[in-house]
């Protein structure tokens, strides 16, 4: 028997990875630090959310983190 945390969890996870999916659809002409940057909110999301639980907080808070290390990343030279 699965607990409503795990469902709730579940639930989070599955949103946030379609919709991860449903915006990078919109990167076609961004440039590769605005598309890192995206992919990486969209991890840090997923992140967040699984890592507190699915707390709203959580999940923003992720998503700042993981945007801020895909800029990062591949930030021009």
């Amino acid at each position: 028997m699965k607990t409503s945390h795990t469902n709730t969890l579940r639930g989070v996870t599955v949103g946030a990875l379609a919709s991860m999916l449903l915006g990078l659809s919109g990167c076609v002409g961004m440039s590769a630090q605005d598309r890192s940057t995206a992919i990486g909110a969209g991890i840090g999301a997923v992140g967040g959310a699984v890592l507190t639980g699915g707390s709203a907080v959580g999940t923003v808070g992720g998503a700042a983190v993981g945007g801020v290390i895909g800029h990062e990343v591949n930030k021009p030279k």
